[in-house]
């Protein structure tokens, strides 16, 4: 049952983000990337990570291509802004296609398709054991990065307070 949801989610995934490479429309584009996304997700929970499926659907499904999707439709890009591409991307691009070709021909060479990956730790991806670890032996580090964030923060109200005083 695993085995057969994972081909179909990966047989899917394979399709979407070919579709985002060939779609015409930029907006269609960022659709497809976004069911892209979703098959991500589905990945991550079949593999027993919780909490990187949460925060791929928030973060990134959520938030940034819902950015993208704004961006591209308050651009309004049309065929006549289109620039010619150069040579030279083209080359680059036929370069860079050679090179995930041969990336995908040596993981295929590695990973024996007949057996499938088993975790040895089947609790591994849990939000349980990530609390363990993040609460753990790196408190220090995250309630030191927790602190860096919110100076941050801080700073960058501050600094909006002075130019709207500069500019008002």
């Amino acid at each position: 049952m695993g085995t057969s949801v994972f081909y179909f989610v990966a047989t899917l995934s394979i399709i979407f983000s070919l579709m985002v490479i060939f779609s015409k429309n930029p907006i269609h584009s960022v659709l497809y990337l976004i069911l892209t996304f979703f098959t991500f997700t589905v990945h991550y929970v079949l593999l027993n990570a919780q909490f990187l499926a949460v925060v791929n659907f928030i973060v990134y499904m959520g938030a940034i291509m819902v950015l993208f999707l704004f961006v591209l439709m308050l651009l309004n890009l049309n065929k006549e802004n289109e620039p010619n591409k150069s040579s030279l991307v083209k080359i680059l691009g036929v370069i860079a296609g050679g090179c995930l070709i041969v990336t995908l021909v040596g993981s295929l060479k590695a990973v024996s398709i007949n057996t499938p990956l088993v975790l040895q730790n089947p609790n591994l991806g849990l939000v349980k054991n990530l609390g363990k670890e993040l609460f753990g032996p790196f408190m220090l580090p995250f309630e030191l990065s927790s602190i860096l964030l919110l100076t941050a923060m801080v700073g960058a109200v501050l600094l909006t307070k002075k130019e709207e005083k500069a500019n008002g």
